[in-house]
């Protein structure tokens, strides 16, 4: 079969059924052994195995995946990206991870449809804009683009928004950051797929993970519900699962799921360029390029594997966007739906050796997974290949839980975890 790259060939495809498409990737049976396996086919699972092959010249890798690819919460977030973290830690992270997606449509050979629309975490009070003038500052000392907004320069990039002096949370200002957006979340998935295949990376679908090879205490592999694979090393970058994948590695993981609901309204005309978030409120919003209204907020606080929502926390997150902008009201919801979330103590990730031998985790990105896959599969691939921590990802080992320095962000800036 041979792709067809012209406007005819798109228009022949359809009047043929699309039968004459060539897969993006193979769907190749796994081999009996790998130098490294990854457990998980989502965005940080893929992202992993293509720097991998890439950036260490690695070729004997497999991701593994139970489902299809993206199925988790690569395909079920609000897409948003952004690095507005306070801790120099984060931001090291975030950045990295923003500057990847600048260059990652090129890189990967596949539109990734990452845009720059720019971010702003709402103000309310004067309380408030004295804390986002210090995370504006913070930003900036650890290398990050950050601005201080009055309520003018709000209202000019959304005025949408509600700018009434008797509203419930009046607008005083905001944080802006300019290189923050949205992408494509699905197209990150394939496109992430597609290279590392082509790299020679094994990518097994419907491959279930039902335990850890483990010899002298050490492991050596997985078993599958495709038999056994062995490897020198696996990773594991389930999300919501980690804390089940734990239990059969026999490794203890400071993790608990939560389902975080997201929203899709009708499409409508253009009423918002950018991403509006109410700290107040836990609620946030964009606009995607078919109209539709893109709505996420906070945890259901309920740990769940469901990948569904609860009507209160509905409630709440929708009733925050009628406070943001009053004129959404009416507009109708499309769909909704949730990812499982992985959330650790200090709402940082986990990026390290696992506890047990020859198993390294990537996990516990609680809300901000999306915006991180470059610099989780990028820091992850690092990890696997050398056996120690880039720079980066060693503030986020889980001897942090031992040794107390944690990376609150939570507290720190305010993030929605």
């Amino acid at each position: 079969m041979t792709r067809h790259f012209s406007a005819f060939g798109v228009f022949r495809e359809g009047l043929r059924g699309h039968k004459g498409w060539a897969p993006m990737w193979r769907s190749p049976a796994p081999k009996l052994k790998y130098d490294v396996v990854i457990v998980g086919g989502g965005g940080h699972g893929l992202a992993t195995a293509y720097y991998l092959a890439k950036n260490h010249g690695m070729s004997r890798i497999a991701v593994v995946e139970k489902g299809w690819l993206g199925g988790g919460n690569t395909g079920r977030n609000t897409t948003v990206i952004r690095s507005n973290y306070f801790y120099p830690e984060s931001t090291a992270l975030y950045d990295l991870s923003v500057r990847l997606y600048e260059g990652l449509s090129r890189d990967i050979n596949y539109n990734v449809m990452f845009s720059q629309r720019g971010m702003m975490v709402l103000s309310h009070s004067e309380a408030e804009m004295e804390i986002a003038a210090r995370t504006v500052n913070a930003m900036k000392l650890n290398g990050a683009d950050a601005e201080l907004l009055d309520a003018r320069d709000v209202q000019k990039k959304a005025p949408i928004l509600n700018y009434r002096d008797d509203a419930r949370y009046p607008i005083h200002g905001a944080i802006w950051q300019g290189r923050g957006g949205t992408g494509r979340h699905d197209a990150v998935a394939w496109g992430y797929a597609r290279a590392a295949d082509r790299l020679g990376v094994d990518i097994v679908q419907n491959c279930e993970v039902t335990g850890f090879l483990i010899e002298g205490g050490t492991c050596k592999g997985v078993e599958t519900t495709q038999g056994a694979i062995r490897a020198g090393r696996v990773g594991v970058a389930t999300a919501g699962h980690s804390s089940v994948l734990a239990q059969m590695g026999g490794y203890k993981l400071p993790l608990h799921s939560y389902a975080l609901q997201a929203f899709v309204t009708e499409a409508i005309k253009p009423v918002m360029d950018t991403v509006a978030f109410s700290p107040m409120t836990g609620s946030y919003f964009s606009q995607s390029d078919k109209g539709g209204l893109v709505i996420g907020g906070g945890l259901d606080r309920i740990p769940s594997y469901a990948q569904r929502g609860n009507t209160p926390e509905q409630e709440n997150v929708l009733s925050g966007i009628i406070d943001m902008a009053p004129a959404l009201a009416k507009v109708k919801l499309l769909r909704h739906w949730a990812g499982i979330v992985d959330v650790s103590p200090d709402s940082s990730p986990l990026i390290g050796p696992s506890g047990t031998d020859g198993i390294f985790v990537n996990c516990g990105w609680g809300t901000g997974g999306f915006k991180a896959i470059p610099a989780g599969g990028y820091l992850f691939a690092h990890l696997l290949a050398n056996g120690a921590h880039h720079e980066i990802s060693r503030p986020f080992d889980l001897n942090r839980f031992g040794t107390g320095a944690l990376i609150d962000e939570a507290a720190g800036s305010g993030i929605a975890h």
